[in-house]
């Protein structure tokens, strides 16, 4: 494929896929859609470390901006500074990657460690009474795997938190969300890293 089509192929499909992650991870700040919890600061430290806005969002919406615009700005054999722009490409898509990358990372914590809720910890082991904490989060490394595969795939156990009311399945769901598109994005920035660094040696006129 072109060098330049590819750049108009992949750019608009890392904008769309930056967008998606920064709105995956707002609303990950609001559960059930109320800002009540975000006010008082009950908001998972993954959430909050906020990686879909600064690292799938922020960071690839750069890379795609760039990307986008010299595809559509180099179609044709004009002269636009197309190895220049590559390697200005092929840079940028190096960051998106990285970001795409921390942002895999921290939300496949946030999604094994579960949701901060509010819970009845004397039901399960935890301490006496309610509280706000971690309740598929288990410090004995020997249970955690166990914990997580359960929290995961047994939907029963997401009656442990009481409040916010959903915020397990609130969790789940955007949690992978972000996981399915920083994936996505990793594969994208990956192929524009190598487009680009053809542009630097080809160019991106297609009618050479």
């Amino acid at each position: 494929m072109c060098v330049g089509k590819c750049s108009r192929i992949v750019g608009p499909c890392l904008l769309v896929l930056g967008t998606l992650s920064v709105a995956a991870n707002i609303l990950l700040l609001f559960p059930g859609g109320s800002s009540k919890y975000l006010a008082e600061g009950h908001i998972s430290k993954h959430a909050k470390a906020m990686p879909g806005i600064w690292g799938g969002g922020i960071a690839v919406l750069l890379a795609a901006t760039h990307i986008t615009a010299v595809g559509w700005r180099c179609t044709g054999c004009s002269d636009c500074g197309t190895r220049r722009n590559a390697f200005i490409s092929a840079v940028l898509s190096k960051l998106a990657l990285l970001g795409a990358a921390a942002c895999f990372v921290l939300s496949g914590v946030g999604l094994t460690n579960g949701p901060l809720c509010f819970y009845n910890a004397s039901e399960h082991g935890h301490g006496h009474g309610t509280l706000w904490g971690y309740p598929f989060l288990d410090t004995g490394s020997q249970e955690l795997d166990a914990r997580t595969e359960n929290y995961l795939h047994d939907r029963h156990t997401w009656s442990i938190c009481l409040e916010p009311a959903g915020v397990v399945a609130w969790n789940v769901v955007l949690f992978s969300l972000l996981l399915l598109v920083s994936a996505t994005e990793m594969v994208l920035a990956s192929l524009q890293i190598l487009n680009g660094c053809l542009g630097c040696l080809c160019g991106f006129c297609e009618g050479k």
